[in-house]
């Protein structure tokens, strides 16, 4: 099979275009989609000071190489990675050494945050208080909240003016399908026109990359000789996440196209409901004094009732 752009040996054969791409050309388009999308959303500004969320795995390991070489086009903007030491036994300590491999490789200045530092106690030990508890929230749940907080406190700390996170076209589809099995769907929404919107004491999420497979992803990495994580999370597993993200991967095979369907459809849909809903009224969390539509923010939340605050 011959490669539709330039007619060398193909690499990559999309079922949904029907086009074939030689190793050139498919790295090419994938780098031509990010800056297609950054364009298209308005995520960057030429100025911007841009903070990447790199764990180490091969989405946040992509974007830092791509991003890298997209703003060395642009002088006055600036790049910092910064990695989150959540404390995960055999397992966290792969991602921070290869971040600090390729943030050195890319020519990125690198800083490494962790739970243990910050709140006192690592996502392990968390984990197994919450156990103790018997609380119901899911060893996810705990990281994705306060990773999330340490980033954008962190962020501001470092004058961030944008966060940009490796969120890929299958994360964006199980996000989706996650919320509405939850029936959490006006969240969604909220979440989806919180993005790169300027609200004080926030700094704007990005997402470059949220409409490529994490397939394409994947193959972009080994062509780009990124090493990969060699083991995975030992929680992810037991989430519903990575059940959707079985399920997906199956409907997907079945059925080229679904999970980007999935992701521009609920975009429509969300734009025409968002319309109706009452804007947000943003306080001050009691505790850390971030801001919360209630009276504590949801890590902080999360931590009392582990009796860690």
């Amino acid at each position: 099979m011959q490669c539709n752009k330039c007619g060398n040996i193909a690499v990559y054969f999309n079922k949904i275009s029907g086009v074939a791409l030689c190793k050139k050309c498919f790295m090419k388009s994938i780098e031509e989609k990010v800056r297609w999308t950054i364009g298209k959303y308005g995520l960057f500004e030429w100025n911007d000071h841009i903070l990447l969320a790199v764990s180490g795995g091969k989405d946040s390991l992509v974007m830092m190489k791509i991003i890298a070489e997209i703003e060395r086009e642009f002088p006055q903007s600036t790049l910092i990675a910064v990695t989150i030491d959540e404390g995960i036994k055999n397992y966290r300590e792969i991602g921070l050494k290869l971040a600090k491999k390729y943030a050195e490789k890319f020519g990125v200045e690198h800083e490494i945050y962790s739970f243990k530092k910050f709140y006192g106690y690592s996502l392990s030990e968390i984990v197994e208080k919450a156990y103790e508890k018997k609380l119901p929230h899911h060893p996810c749940t705990y990281c994705g909240v306060l990773r999330r907080k340490l980033l954008n406190v962190k962020g501001k700390e470092l004058g961030a003016t944008k966060i940009a996170t490796a969120h890929n076209l299958d994360d964006e589809a199980q996000t989706i399908l996650m919320n509405i099995l939850r029936g959490d769907v006006e969240r969604l929404i909220r979440l989806l026109r919180a993005e790169n919107t300027k609200i004080p004491g926030f700094i704007p999420r990005v997402k470059p990359m949220q409409l490529i497979p994490e397939s394409e992803l994947a193959l972009y990495a080994y062509y780009s000789n990124i090493e990969l994580y060699s083991v995975d999370c030992p929680y992810s597993h037991t989430s519903l996440r990575d059940e959707i993200r079985r399920f997906l991967n199956i409907f997907e095979k079945k059925h080229p196209g679904a999970k980007y369907s999935i992701y521009s459809s609920f975009r429509k849909i969300s734009q025409k409901l968002a319309k109706n809903m009452v804007e947000i009224e943003f306080k001050r969390c009691k505790y850390c004094g971030e801001p919360t539509t209630r009276e504590l923010c949801r890590a902080c939340e999360l931590l009392e009732q582990l009796g860690l605050i």
